[in-house]
């Protein structure tokens, strides 16, 4: 079974958290942490390792937060998984270095084959498609009432 670390899950939900509800101001950690219930010491790791990657720009200041650094659908979850796996070893299914030949010849290889097709396929959905699946399923967004357009 492919399994993500909870570092990984957490980044997940933080860059969607952003994206979703994203409003005139960047997105702060303190909200993240509160609506998603995301322990602030794995929250800020993968978000400083998300804005080393690009893929968020952090604003400091009072009102300072988090912002995507792309659209969000070009972001995808593969992108996420990648960057926070290289963060946290722990999204590797196996030890290639264990067992015997047959582990090594036809098991691993099998294995690491299937782990590259799931990567392709989270390539293939983006923070936009998350963030539609979520106000199709009634996720109130935060950031939507926030919203100032006048002039």
């Amino acid at each position: 079974m492919f399994r993500l670390s909870k570092k990984v899950v957490f980044a997940v939900e933080a860059v969607v958290d952003i994206a979703y509800h994203a409003g005139s101001q960047p997105v702060q950690s303190r909200d993240i942490t509160r609506r998603q219930g995301i322990p602030r010491r794995y929250l800020e790791q993968a978000l400083q390792e998300l804005v080393k990657a690009n893929l968020l720009h952090g604003v400091r200041g009072p009102k300072g937060g988090y912002n995507l650094a792309r659209e969000r659908r070009r972001i995808s979850l593969g992108n996420i998984i990648e960057i926070i796996s290289k963060m946290d070893q722990s999204l590797n299914m196996f030890e290639e270095d264990v067992g015997s030949n047959l582990t090594k010849l036809v098991i691993s290889p099998l294995l690491s084959e299937h782990q590259n097709e799931m990567m392709k396929k989270l390539d293939q959905i983006s923070i936009d498609d998350l963030c539609q699946k979520a106000r199709s399923c009634g996720v109130i967004s935060e950031g939507r009432k926030n919203l100032d357009f006048s002039i």
